[in-house]
């Protein structure tokens, strides 16, 4: 475990032994007696709140910015529905966008990603075919 995970899990059981340390330590101390039962079941349930909290702290729930509005499709993968020369069309999580090829043309069926939006136009490049990185710039074999 992270000592960042580690850290934020003591974080979300700071309550749990609060409530120990005064109910076991401090309340018999001063003469006020504590029933064992009760304080069971409150250490339960701050325990299942913690289980339930848990996954969203430590899975970096809390630091996720959220992915809405135009950042959310950067770097997203499109399949180009109408030619782009450069300009055409493209599906996009299921959608169709306007979209414009900024590294030349994208024939349709071709995946392109997207690494902008420009109002509600979406600019994409080709990604790089296997054949042309294993070909020489020239176009000689």
């Amino acid at each position: 475990m992270k000592a960042r995970s580690f850290l934020k899990l003591l974080a979300l059981m700071a309550d749990e032994l609060v409530v120990l340390i005064l109910f076991l330590l401090l309340l018999p101390a001063v003469g006020i007696g504590v029933l064992l039962t009760p304080l069971l079941v409150l250490v339960l349930v701050l325990l299942v709140k913690d289980i339930l909290i848990a996954p969203y702290v430590l899975g970096g729930g809390a630091e996720k910015r959220p992915e809405i509005g135009p950042e959310s499709l950067l770097g997203g993968t499109a399949v180009v529905v109408e030619d782009l020369t450069p300009d055409g069309l493209a599906r996009l999580n299921g959608e169709v966008w306007s979209a414009k090829c900024v590294n030349g043309t994208a024939e349709r069926g071709e995946e392109v990603v997207v690494i902008g939006v420009s109002g509600a136009k979406v600019l994409v490049e080709r990604r790089a075919s296997p054949e042309s990185s294993l070909s020489p710039p020239d176009g000689s074999s």
